[in-house]
């Protein structure tokens, strides 16, 4: 594969794809275009420090400096950046991605990611590959309180219900996966009440699970919860933006649930509109009828949510892969802020377990795929599903997707990952599989030229 380039930043495998040598300049591009101090931080990879330093390099070449944050969230970046009023932020990480795998995403003044347009001219400018200015450059400086700062901004949300926790005291399992989460979550849950046990909180350590918090990869979690009698296991990615849910019983209940169970408990104190991509489950449709405000669908891409968020003044908003937004901690998805909302959300239930505030959603099934596949072009997505699927009404918003008042299938190409995401969801997992492979199919068929 090569280097990825998208709304989420750019991603490949270090040493082949990302190098350090190009993330220098990918910093110098960068610090020429926002000219100032801006936050540096990244997810504890084993590739990363290199990497950090070639960023700081290349903003020093630029005239602009580096201001360390060493290992947080990317989410942390954001807060840092508007708590100091820095130029702009860069998080070395490559979110879900496995470890071999790093990447660079970058922040606004504002701490939220570049749009497509400054993404767009940013890459420009490093394909200029733009010579340093003259002179040594100012060297880097640190950062400290950066968790402190987001920790306080979670618990003075009036959407976290923290004498309700401190009195309830749920017991929860977090899952860290040995990365960023671990400096911030442990932490935050027992300021916030929780009794909480660690599972994968070593960032010196190599992750020892999928990067993705996926149900697949959350077994051992699954099997921690029952041990301790909990009533929730919560599972991050390494960079903590993305939060995924286990049940009292062990079960990965899936990361749409994450988004649903914190936007009722945010819209329960609350009302305004919500935002979602355009893959997102359709609980938030029927979450956001129940409580009588509007929902708005985006392209994929968390900059997309975010930008749509501020257009509508939105109280709350994500993505269904267990990104959660409340713009009043951070413009962008944030773990911590998931995980303090939905220990909020256990102790409103009569049981006080996550199964019970599962089971208040419509039932439904979403089944997910990323195949492999010469990439088709945007018109041939399009092509095949209007192919495949004559009779639904179809979306343009990001790919194309097909819905009907039961189900929907949703085709896209990634902006993380060399493939093709292939996402349904119905009322039951056969009809929602049945989509998922009628797609892929076609898809298939077009690749080969049939």
């Amino acid at each position: 594969m090569s280097l990825i380039r998208s709304v989420s930043g750019v991603r490949g495998v270090v040493g082949i794809d990302l190098t350090a040598e190009l993330a220098r300049r990918y910093g110098r591009a960068f610090g020429r275009t926002v000219r100032g101090d801006v936050a540096v931080g990244w997810d504890s990879r084993r590739n990363g420090a290199e990497l950090v330093e070639a960023v700081a390099a290349g903003l020093r070449e630029s005239g602009s400096r580096a201001a360390h944050l060493g290992i947080v969230p990317t989410p942390t970046v954001g807060i840092a950046i508007r708590k100091h009023r820095l130029a702009g932020g860069v998080a070395v990480t490559a979110s879900h991605n496995p470890e071999e795998y790093n990447g660079l995403k970058f922040f606004s003044s504002e701490g939220m990611f570049l749009d497509g347009r400054e993404g767009r001219e940013l890459y420009e400018l490093a394909d200029a590959d733009p010579p340093p200015e003259e002179g040594e450059g100012l060297p880097p400086v640190t950062l400290d309180g950066a968790i402190d700062d987001h920790i306080g901004l979670v618990l003075a949300s009036d959407a976290v219900a923290v004498d309700a926790v401190r009195a309830a005291r749920p017991k929860v399992v977090v899952d860290c996966v040995n990365a960023a989460g671990s400096v911030i979550l442990p932490r935050l849950l027992r300021e916030l009440g929780c009794e909480t046990h660690e599972l994968s909180t070593d960032v010196l350590q190599p992750f020892p699970r999928g990067a993705e918090p996926t149900p697949e990869h959350l077994t051992d979690l699954g099997r921690e919860v029952v041990e301790r009698g909990a009533a929730a296991g919560l599972a991050c990615d390494p960079d903590a933006d993305r939060l995924a849910l286990v049940d009292e019983n062990g079960r990965a209940v899936g990361e749409e649930y994450t988004l649903a169970v914190a936007a009722r408990i945010v819209l329960s104190g609350k009302k305004g509109p919500v935002v979602a991509n355009v893959s997102t489950s359709r609980m938030i449709e029927d979450l956001a009828g129940e409580a009588g405000v509007p929902v708005y669908r985006t392209p994929v891409g968390e900059i997309n949510v975010v930008g749509k968020m501020v257009e509508v003044s939105a109280v709350v908003g994500g993505e269904g892969n267990g990104g959660v937004i409340l713009p009043e901690v951070q413009p962008g998805r944030d773990a911590a802020t998931a995980a303090a909302l939905v220990a909020s959300a256990l102790v409103t239930s009569e049981t006080g377990v996550l199964s019970e505030l599962v089971a208040r959603f419509p039932a439904y099934a979403m089944v997910k795929r990323k195949v492999t596949l010469e990439s088709p072009s945007r018109e041939g997505i399009v092509e095949v599903v209007r192919g495949a699927f004559p009779d639904g009404d179809l979306d343009l918003t990001d790919g194309a997707k097909m819905a009907w008042t039961d189900r929907w299938v949703h085709v896209r190409m990634s902006g993380t990952e060399p493939v093709v995401r292939v996402i349904a969801e119905a009322r039951h997992a056969d009809v929602a599989g049945a989509l998922v492979e009628r797609a892929v199919s076609a898809l298939s068929r077009q690749t080969r030229g049939a």
